[in-house]
């Protein structure tokens, strides 16, 4: 009995230092990080809570912290997702163009191809402005029902390519209108002549471009006359002066 008594006395220092550590490792020393499963589960929490700002961080975390996790390139599209949901819609196109250059045969490029179209046509700010996220968003429909003509996102582009030529034959109107109220009737009429041209099928507005390419076309080659009759006038009057 006493020689156990004495071999506990004797463990209980080791039994302190061992807890000691323990107590000293769960105050002093930084927590385990998460691991990679663990933040792609918080991120896809945080996306169906519809707060894109954590999820964001979530998947931009994983792919800094774990770059070859099988997870990842998950957390890589499900990012884009999250700025586009966010409506942060320039960071979502560059995010999913990055995902195609990493990854150029995975299954999901057909719905790559159709969201930076998404996000290029959700960028569009008005008729006013230079038309280039519609000409990009155009680029990436077309691109997806060449390379993927039985993907069902090349079935929904059909309709994302009709807005996208009708915003880009409002802007030819725009720009046609601006030069019909600075009587520069010439590039007025070509402007107008493009939307009868190359935007036959956004209908509702052939019956206005082609009635204003023909009245643009009359008063251009009549501005024309006048021009060339005053030149001519003028060299007489130069003429005369110089007798």
């Amino acid at each position: 009995m006493r020689r156990t008594v004495i071999r506990f006395l004797a463990l209980l220092p080791v039994l302190f230092v061992l807890n000691g550590c323990g107590f000293i490792d769960y105050f002093y020393l930084p927590p385990p990080e998460d691991t990679a499963q663990e933040l792609f589960e918080a991120g896809n929490d945080a996306m169906r809570e519809k707060n894109y700002a954590s999820a964001i961080e979530y998947f931009n975390t994983l792919k800094d912290k774990y770059p070859f996790s099988p997870y990842t390139i998950e957390a890589e599209l499900s990012l884009g997702d999250a700025y586009f949901l966010d409506e942060e819609y320039p960071l979502a196109a560059d995010t999913y163009k990055e995902f195609e250059t990493l990854h150029p045969r995975h299954e999901a490029i057909p719905y790559v191809l159709f969201q930076i179209g998404n996000a290029n046509l959700n960028s569009f700010i008005s008729i006013d402005r230079p038309q280039t996220n519609i000409a990009e968003a155009y680029e990436y429909f077309q691109r997806l029902q060449e390379a993927y003509p039985g993907s069902e996102y090349a079935v929904k582009a059909q309709e994302y390519l009709y807005t996208c030529r009708k915003y880009m034959a409002e802007h030819e109107i725009y720009v046609a209108d601006f030069y019909w109220r600075t009587e520069r009737y010439m590039a007025a009429y070509k402007r107008y002549n493009t939307v009868v041209e190359q935007y036959s099928d956004v209908e509702e507005y052939q019956e206005y471009a082609r009635e204003k390419a023909k009245v643009s076309y009359l008063k251009s080659q009549q501005q024309e006359a006048t021009e060339r009759r005053e030149r001519r006038e003028g060299s007489w009057k130069d003429y005369f002066e110089w007798l």
